[in-house]
């Protein structure tokens, strides 16, 4: 609970952050919460080569991605699945530093809408206080770029405001999410359209 002040004016909470309320004396008052800044998630760097093609943006890594400091380390999550089917590589079945090799190589950029935010758990529903990552600034760096694919529906409505002049094609993309419950096929279908903006055997 939060304490009144007591009659006559002064604090009612003792040094240490808690107290007795002032009305009733044998009741002590909860400390003030956490500063919010100690309980925000921030996001990983970006990996982006110069001659990528696709920007691939999801909202803010899940905690198991966080702790692994890795994009998609949810071992559930079909990110690796779903890209490895459209640059035609086995992603999901390789190290993570041969992943982004792979990814770079098929001229693929990673990312996320969200620089940080408050978040209890991994799911986008929960996140609160979100500060936006300056995408504008990401793609001037990027010249050869040609589309940026949004992974799961808050990054799409975050990342088409931000995007909605830079002359991109932005595509909207289901969830890789396991929290997102489309059969992997369909997911695989609406993935597989990043394919005509990469310079991959049968892309195009």
């Amino acid at each position: 609970m939060t304490c009144p002040p007591p009659h006559g004016g002064g604090g009612g909470r003792e040094a240490d952050g808690g107290g007795l309320d002032a009305r009733h004396p044998l009741r002590r008052c909860a400390p003030p919460p956490p500063h919010a800044e100690e309980d925000r998630k921030h996001g990983l760097p970006p990996i982006a080569h110069v001659s990528a093609r696709v920007l691939v943006l999801g909202s803010l890594p899940g905690d198991a991605s966080l702790a692994a400091a890795q994009y998609y380390a949810h071992p559930q999550n079909s990110f690796w699945r779903l890209m490895g089917e459209v640059v035609g590589a086995p992603l999901a079945g390789i190290a993570y530093a041969d992943r982004l090799g792979a990814l770079e190589a098929a001229g693929v950029a990673l990312w996320d809408t969200i620089a940080s935010a408050r978040r209890p758990g991994s799911l986008d529903s929960a996140i609160a206080d979100g500060t936006p990552a300056d995408l504008a600034a990401l793609v001037r760096r990027l010249p050869g770029l040609r589309a940026v694919g949004f992974n799961g529906q808050l990054a799409a409505r975050h990342g088409t405001v931000a995007l909605a002049h830079s002359g991109l094609a932005l595509v909207a993309l289901p969830s890789s999410s396991p929290a997102h419950t489309m059969a992997f096929a369909d997911k695989r279908a609406a993935w597989m359209a990043l394919r005509a903006f990469l310079d991959v055997p049968g892309a195009g």
